[in-house]
């Protein structure tokens, strides 16, 4: 009788154990699975914009550098004053048209950004307090180019070569298995 209440008592106490035993492992398996597929849906929508981010950042710097901003613009109007002001307005409307790219780049990265545009700006600036306000447009350039000749890196090639780095390393690490 008493071998009887053992068996019982074991098999009350040692099967219910096991079984939550195995229902939480179970559930760990799940939970694990769960955040596995939430984490590559994610990086699934999110790499795609981060790659667009640098992609949109790295035209940016490209179409603020000093050179290429005066030959696009080159010719849009007749006063240096007028020049000057196309000049910063269209690097301000660049600048405020990616502000939301900050969000998926580094904080580092967009810093440098941030800072390449106001060397241009500040470039500009400078290169303007030694043209006359109603000097052809075409001084105001002609100062911009000996500016940047005279600098020995352009203002957003620290930029892009951060952004680069960066862009490698984001690429790098979605090609691991």
């Amino acid at each position: 009788m008493e071998f009887y209440l053992l068996i019982n008592l074991i098999v009350i106490i040692v099967v219910p154990a096991g079984i939550l035993y195995l229902l939480f492992r179970i559930s760990q398996v799940v939970i694990k699975k769960q955040e596995w597929t939430m984490h590559h849906k994610s990086t699934e929508i999110v790499l795609p914009l981060r790659l667009q981010a640098y992609e949109r950042m790295c035209l940016f710097l490209e179409r603020i550098t000093p050179n290429n901003l005066v030959l696009r613009l080159a010719g849009s109007t007749e006063s240096a004053l007028e020049f000057q002001q196309v000049l910063l307005r269209d690097i301000r409307e660049e600048y405020h048209h990616n502000l939301a790219q900050q969000l998926y780049l580094s904080t580092h990265a967009w810093e440098l950004i941030t800072k390449a545009q106001n060397e241009v700006a500040s470039l500009i600036n400078q290169a303007a307090a030694e043209v006359p306000p109603e000097a052809p447009a075409n001084d105001l350039a002609r100062k911009i180019f000996e500016r940047v000749v005279e600098q020995d890196i352009q203002p957003s090639t620290h930029a892009l070569k951060v952004l680069n780095e960066e862009f490698r390393q984001v690429f790098q690490g979605t090609s691991r298995p």
